[in-house]
């Protein structure tokens, strides 16, 4: 009989991460993607935008390019670091729940497409956090990962 996730973090002296920590984790790199979008269209969407809804609509037709830039912004850090910026600035990490270390490529990328697709579902894939004990959203689920604390 295979030995579950929270025995395994238990025996490991691991903490799962509060909702507290993802959820400032979260609205911290989402301010971090949408500076980087920002930064990178600004010319195009500057243009003759005085008018708010008309800035709004043209920031629509960039919905891939937005898309793109969050999955390749999560991929990359939770591949590399184990944590994105906002996870490193609230002291949690993202760890394969099998092997308790970096998630690898694969990993990293599935979590990062089913994060995205989680907020267009109305946020549904998060709110699994609160629905087992591991407190495994759906990106989690997939990629087979934990948030933890760091000590």
């Amino acid at each position: 009989m295979s030995e579950n996730i929270l025995d395994r973090l238990e025996r490991e002296n691991i903490k799962l991460a509060s909702f507290d920590k993802r959820l400032l984790a979260y609205f911290i790199d989402e301010i971090i993607i949408a500076v980087v979008f920002s930064v990178t269209y600004w010319n195009i969407v500057s243009i003759d935008t005085q008018d708010f809804l008309v800035a709004l609509s043209q920031i629509k037709n960039f919905l891939i390019q937005i898309v793109c830039i969050k999955v390749l912004y999560h991929t990359i850090f939770i591949w590399y670091y184990g944590a994105t910026l906002g996870k490193i600035w609230t002291k949690i990490i993202c760890i394969d729940a099998t092997m308790l270390s970096k998630p690898n490529l694969t990993q990293s990328f599935l979590r990062a497409v089913m994060k995205v697709v989680g907020e267009a579902l109305f946020y549904i894939g998060f709110i699994w956090f609160f629905e087992n004990r591991e407190r495994q959203t759906w990106q989690d689920k997939i990629a087979q990962t934990v948030v933890c604390d760091v000590y």
